[in-house]
């Protein structure tokens, strides 16, 4: 049957963090790297079809926030992220070491 502890713990992660998103959204706009910065005309791409769960920290305007994510492609320098709040979709570019692998261990 699980641990119903931590389930409603893991519910009220999830609304903090959507809250946290939507407040920060609030004060500028998702940034994201350019294509400059990824240097994405001489950098090969990786397309997830089965994206990965992950960690990430984003910035909306000056803002910094970190956010469960899933990452759907990479290059060697950055990775292509998406997440959800409010049943809005937010996707972006960030750089490679802003971003760490959600482990199996850590999932149940």
């Amino acid at each position: 049957m699980g641990n119903p502890g931590a389930t409603l713990s893991a519910y009220r992660d999830m609304q903090s963090q959507e809250r946290s998103i939507l407040e920060a959204a609030k004060r500028g706009p998702l940034q994201s790297l350019t294509d400059r910065e990824m240097d994405a005309r001489e950098q090969p791409m990786t397309i997830y079809p089965r994206p990965k769960r992950v960690r990430a920290w984003v910035r909306f305007g000056a803002e910094a926030i970190r956010v469960d994510a899933k990452l759907v492609r990479s290059t060697p320098l950055a990775a292509g992220i998406e997440f959800r709040a409010a049943g809005e979709t937010f996707r972006c570019w960030v750089w490679g070491n802003a971003v760490v692998l959600v482990s199996a261990e850590t999932n149940s």
